[in-house]
């Protein structure tokens, strides 16, 4: 019977656990603070490295959060890479200014929105969750996240800093 245990034991020490929730490397840029004119368009980066599986694949979610709000699921790229929007970000006013692409499979994913209104400051945070099939379920192999600070300029803010700051050069003189 010990015999049995033992060999039991040797069995289960050598037997591959699956090592689930690891870190992911991954990273935004650029970052950590961007600043854009109202009216451009912003691109973000999302860099994904470290897998720990060479089959698995990558689920790809973009948050968003104001200041003082709480962090929203925009849009998302599934592991089949299907591209679906969330809340408000499913409206077609936004949809049509977000794109999610996947520019390197399994490797780098882009985040565009395009023409920048003020509402689109904020944080935005790129999470990825490795996933392959474990024993014919889908299992979640590790998890990383990165983000960055937007900052929208408007274009009325800065040209009335602007003048300001020649007014005060011209003041020095007088």
């Amino acid at each position: 019977m010990r015999l049995l245990a033992l060999a039991a034991a040797v069995l289960l020490a050598r037997a591959p656990a699956p090592e689930v929730c690891g870190a992911l490397n991954v990273t935004v840029s650029p970052g950590p603070v961007v600043d854009y004119l109202e009216g451009e368009n912003a691109t973000l980066l999302c860099h994904v490295s470290q897998k720990r599986r060479k089959d698995s694949l990558l689920a790809v979610r973009w948050f968003f959060a104001r200041p003082d709000s709480q962090e929203a699921l925009m849009v998302k790229m599934t592991k089949l890479r299907v591209v679906q929007y969330y809340g408000n970000f499913s409206r077609s006013a936004y949809r049509q200014r977000l794109r999610l692409l996947e520019e390197r499979r399994g490797v780098l994913y882009t985040l565009s929105v395009l023409t920048l209104r003020p509402a689109d400051q904020g944080h935005y945070v790129c999470k990825v969750q490795e996933i392959s099939k474990h024993r014919n379920k889908w299992t979640a192999w590790s998890n990383g996240s990165s983000g960055t600070e937007m900052r929208v300029i408007s274009l009325k803010a800065s040209e009335d800093s602007s003048f300001e700051k020649k007014k005060e050069t011209w003041a020095f003189f007088e």
